[in-house]
């Protein structure tokens, strides 16, 4: 069911891939491209989506295929896609998922819209290996955009350092393993995740 009308989704796929030696977005498992897999899941659960790119990924022959929004920022990582997004659209608040979790699923996107909205200007996961946030699955509000610019200001560029700086709401993953990503090809071969 789609609700939410200001809470819309964002994947990220503006990284480089150095450790994989390929675009994890474009890997391919039963057909689908990783990306496919993660917007048509989200798909289900809100009402717009949109990918993260970096310029030069505009014409991407996949990436192409979906509502596309672009870095305005250079060397932030993953926060220069949160905040492109943010600043294109001021009144959304933006569920944020990478796009290499392999095992992302509608029941760990439905419990974050759940709690959603909160008192709080993010909403994520305790990671299952030492409780801190998983910050690229998880919803910024959009009034938290003031607390990432203040961070920034402070040299803070790490997403998690900045959930674990503030007020956070931190949930319980309903399902252990949905927030396994991939960063080498040894993680595809450990993984469930199969390039076919």
């Amino acid at each position: 069911m789609k609700n939410n009308k200001y809470l819309w989704g964002l994947i990220l796929t503006g990284g480089q891939s150095k450790r994989m030696g390929h675009d994890k977005a474009l890997l391919e498992s039963q057909g689908k491209s990783q990306l496919s897999k993660t917007f048509n899941l989200l798909e289900q659960s809100l009402t717009e989506v949109f990918v993260s790119v970096r310029e030069d990924q505009e014409k991407d022959h996949v990436r192409s295929q979906y509502p596309m929004i672009t870095d305005a920022y250079e060397n932030l990582g993953p926060l220069a896609g949160i905040l492109s997004a943010m600043k294109k659209y001021p009144r959304v608040s933006w569920m944020v998922v990478a796009c290499d979790l392999l095992n992302l699923d509608k029941e760990t996107l439905s419990c974050l819209i759940k709690n959603f909205p909160s008192s709080s200007p993010f909403v994520a996961y305790k990671s299952e290996y030492n409780d801190l946030p998983e910050p690229l699955c998880a919803i910024y509000s959009n009034e938290s955009v003031a607390i990432i610019e203040k961070n920034l200001a402070d040299n803070v560029k790490c997403p998690r350092k900045i959930l674990i700086n503030s007020d956070t709401l931190l949930l319980t993953q309903p399902n252990k393993s949905a927030l396994e990503n991939f960063n080498t090809p040894d993680d595809l071969i450990n993984s469930k995740y199969r390039n076919k």
